[in-house]
């Protein structure tokens, strides 16, 4: 194993141009999706947090899974659909008994609709999030056990690319490998290695030894192309971890045609994958961004923004959107939250701040202090996030005037806001604003049905990304219905 994060070299984004040519069939994406088609099967990306959905479009998110409900939509003989779990913000024994639960009831209800399910498991493509804990959660209640778990972290829209077994993060011109990013050192998830049969040994506790890892590698991809990972992948079994190496989707087009024609010959996986992989394997078409002047919004209230991410990132991007003017700011204090006593009054007063500022058809940006406050354990902190998150959607919550547009930053945050402010239990994924920031249009049971709901990540896009898309959106045109459709 390496024994620093420094081990693996950052290196230039030229490197790309110099890797061998791609596999020459450019229209393997429309031949990926007949053959999903054909099956007759769902493919049930279990995403971790709603950001997951940066990919897509046109594909359903569900925030429950009640047997009845997963049956419902299975019925709906649609080729994919997300379940947000936001399991991200549990402990790993919560997020264990979720993943168990999850996996049996799709069990069941895949029993009682006579539809097969094909599992994704939707994580961080900076490699944060409970893992292997869920993949062993959800292989232990699944009916037969995977021959091999894919990790594809790739996600071209954020800059992850994969290559040589070491995970990349695309920081201006130059690729730093993943463990020398902010990323990783989260306090909750972090790591220390890039190379990933080295960062899966750490993650495992040794239960896999990197040496045990297999790997796809961009010469097997684009020099054998389906046949050769085909051939690949029928040499996988017993839950094998398999790192899934790519620097661009039509690497992962090629993986998914040999994973297809695995699972023909009998074989069954598990991917362990960021949104590309989902897009990919459910072969959706790539659709251009969002433009904001085509989305239908509501002519009262102002827009509303959402900070509760914390990764520096996030930090510049506020920095920008608050130095461009226009927003009214209104700053959630950490320590006052975390002091119960004092709290509920505290909130009760940011939450009429806002009211008042949306009523006025002002803008407004909510968001919390910039400095990490952190506890001594890994469950302290989730604790800390928790309270944090609560406080946030409680402000929400009490909010009367229907903004025009709500954009949450972070990905618990706009999970909590969904779910436990916004009642919504099934959305729809119109598309993206900006590359990996996704829309989703709110379903009638939510509180405002219509109501189009950006989910920006935390760690997506550069430091004026989110100045951008809150500008684009504010002077977008405005109509007399108060629901949104992509036009």
């Amino acid at each position: 194993m390496a024994d620093s994060p420094l081990a693996d070299p950052a290196q230039p984004l030229s490197v790309l141009t110099s890797l061998p040519p791609l596999w020459p069939d450019e229209n393997m994406r429309p031949a990926i999706r007949a053959e999903v088609l054909s099956r007759n099967e769902t493919i049930v990306a279990i995403d971790d947090d709603p950001t997951g959905t940066q990919t897509v479009h046109h594909v359903p998110v569900l925030t429950t899974w009640a047997v009845p409900d997963l049956v419902a939509e299975l019925e709906r003989r649609e080729p994919l659909f997300y379940i947000l779990t936001n399991s991200r913000a549990l402990t790993e024994r919560n997020a264990v008994a979720l993943a168990r639960e999850l996996g049996t009831n799709l069990s069941t209800a895949s029993h009682v609709v006579n539809r097969p399910v094909v599992l994704l498991s939707r994580s961080d493509s900076t490699l944060r999030g409970h893992f292997p804990a869920e993949t062993d959660a959800l292989m232990s209640a699944w009916p037969r056990r995977p021959d091999g778990v894919l990790l594809a972290p790739y996600f071209r829209e954020g800059g992850r690319y994969t290559i040589a077994d070491v995970h990349y993060v695309q920081d201006g011109l130059q690729l730093l490998p993943a463990a020398q990013t902010e990323f990783a050192r989260d306090p909750v998830f972090g790591y220390h290695h890039s190379r990933l049969p080295e960062w899966v040994e750490e993650k495992s506790g040794g239960r896999w030894l990197a040496g045990q890892v297999l790997s796809l590698s961009i010469e097997c991809i684009r020099g054998a192309g389906p046949e050769g990972v085909a051939a690949r992948l029928q040499e996988v079994h017993d839950g094998r971890p398999v790192v899934v190496n790519a620097a661009h989707d039509r690497d992962l087009e090629v993986v998914v045609a040999g994973l297809l024609q695995a699972e023909k010959a009998g074989k069954v996986f598990l991917a362990r994958c960021a949104a590309s992989f989902v897009k990919v394997r459910a072969g959706i078409s790539d659709q251009g961004l969002l433009s904001p002047a085509k989305l239908l919004l509501g002519t009262h209230g102002g827009g509303l923004i959402v900070v509760g991410s914390h990764v520096p990132r996030t930090t510049r991007q506020l920095r920008a959107l608050l130095s461009m003017g226009g927003w009214r700011a209104i700053e959630l204090n950490v320590e006052r939250v975390l002091d119960r006593a004092s709290a509920p009054a505290y909130i009760a007063d940011l939450a009429a701040q806002v009211e008042m500022a949306l009523a006025a058809e002002g803008n407004v940006v909510l968001f919390t202090t910039r400095t990490l406050l952190t506890g001594e354990t890994s469950a302290e902190n989730l604790a800390i996030g928790e309270q944090v998150s609560s406080a946030l959607v409680e402000c929400v919550s009490t909010i009367r005037t229907r903004p025009r547009f709500l954009l949450a930053k972070g990905g618990i945050t706009s999970s909590d806001l969904a779910t436990k402010a916004l009642g919504v239990r099934r959305a729809e994924v119109l598309g993206q604003i900006a590359p990996g920031v996704p829309v989703w249009e709110l379903g009638p049971e939510s509180r405002w049905p219509g109501l189009l709901y950006i989910i920006f990540p935390g760690n997506v896009g550069s430091d004026e990304t989110l100045a951008a898309v809150a500008a684009s959106l504010s002077a977008a045109p405005t109509v007399p219905e108060q629901h949104s459709v992509s036009s």
